[in-house]
């Protein structure tokens, strides 16, 4: 059973593009969106965002299909200090077809540590990605 499980690679140019995005010096909020290449069996950049908040990257997920996002969150804590989170979020609406939910999830591992990244979260809901989720998310990572 564990051999029909396919774990896709991820793209050379997606490595150096999560790589410069890690240390990334801007200080607004920033996303990385990912997909798989069904055919290639490869994890590739769907898009890139600038100044994008939750709720706007919200509206650019697919309805019902899995994506990676690398987020990179101004966070300012109840202290005053502002810190600059990266967050991975798997999103797997309900409704994805099976095989693409199992090969995003069977992914997901090999992408995370590509990206070297410890926030990880998953939403089976995309109107769950608020700020206010977030924050609750980080809020484990104090």
């Amino acid at each position: 059973m564990a051999d029909s499980l396919v774990v896709c690679e991820v793209d050379e140019s997606l490595k150096e593009k999560l790589k410069k995005f890690r240390f990334r010096k801007e200080t607004n909020n920033a996303a990385i969106l990912m997909k798989i290449d069904m055919q290639q069996q490869l994890v590739v950049l769907e898009e890139e965002y600038e100044d994008i908040s939750l709720d706007d990257l919200r509206n650019e997920l697919p309805e019902r299909q899995p994506r990676f996002i690398v987020y990179s969150y101004r966070y300012s804590h109840a202290d005053g200090r502002v810190s600059f989170p990266l967050c991975f979020i798997f999103s797997s609406p309900v409704g994805c077809k099976p095989e693409q939910q199992m090969m995003y999830a069977g992914s997901k591992n090999r992408l995370v540590q590509t990206a070297e990244l410890t926030k990880v979260f998953e939403t089976r809901n995309a109107d769950d990605l608020t700020e206010e989720w977030l924050k609750a998310k980080l809020s484990f990572f104090r």
